[in-house]
């Protein structure tokens, strides 16, 4: 049966975080809430857990989770290289609505799916999610909801659609997004020169945004 806590309340919010922490160290899933919309949380480095999030939401391998960082220092760790431009650009809108898609490290030991050698990392702009990430490090997160309904706006809407399949549901009140979700860009042809960057998904940041960060970069379709 799942668990569900009202985080506006501080002996739940407390009680709540140490239960999806430690439900997350078990391989099960944890509703979070984000600068965006609901997500739903598995443990980036178990396997299992990742197969339990694409099972839950209905997805395929094919479709893999983006995965949430608690601050900058983790890009290091996880991506293959950082050029100055990739730098900027999380220096710059992280926290915040921008999913970055790098080439991952090939000495992690993950598997999140049929990434192609890549993974799409972003670092959310809110408290009580960035709490848990520096609990439990990188998490698997995707958007709390069944594929092809709407993403979950409150931890309520995730539970209709996700049920028990979720061990923990982090309740703290309507997201605050306005429904828009992250912006996603490809930044695997960025080099410290500048190199190409590819919006894939507007969102939360606009191109116009990036594009005035970044002059010396082009901009792929």
């Amino acid at each position: 049966m799942a668990e569900v806590f009202d985080c506006s309340d501080g002996f739940q919010l407390l009680s709540g975080v140490r239960t999806a922490r430690r439900a997350i160290g078990r391989g099960e899933l944890a509703v979070i809430p984000t600068d965006t919309v609901y997500g739903v949380a598995a443990d980036a480095f178990a396997p299992e857990a990742v197969q339990r999030l694409l099972d839950a939401k209905g997805r395929g391998r094919q479709s893999p989770p983006p995965v949430l960082i608690p601050n900058t220092g983790t890009l290091a760790a996880l991506a293959a290289e950082v050029p100055a431009p990739l730098t900027l650009l999380a220096e710059t809108f992280w926290p915040g609505a921008l999913t970055i898609i790098v080439r991952a490290n090939p000495s992690l030991s993950w598997d999140l799916g049929e990434t192609g050698g890549t993974v799409a990392l972003r670092i959310p702009n809110h408290p009580l999610a960035l709490e848990l990430l520096e609990e439990t490090g990188p998490l698997a997160v995707s958007s709390a909801n069944r594929t092809g309904e709407p993403a979950g706006r409150t931890a309520e809407a995730a539970r209709e659609m996700l049920g028990d399949a979720v061990a923990v549901y982090l309740e703290a009140g309507e997201a605050e997004g306005d429904g828009l979700a992250s912006t996603i860009v490809d930044a695997t042809g960025l080099a410290e020169e500048g190199g190409e960057l590819r919006v894939l998904r507007e969102g939360g940041v606009s191109r116009e945004a990036i594009a005035e960060l970044l002059p010396g970069v082009s901009f792929g379709d």
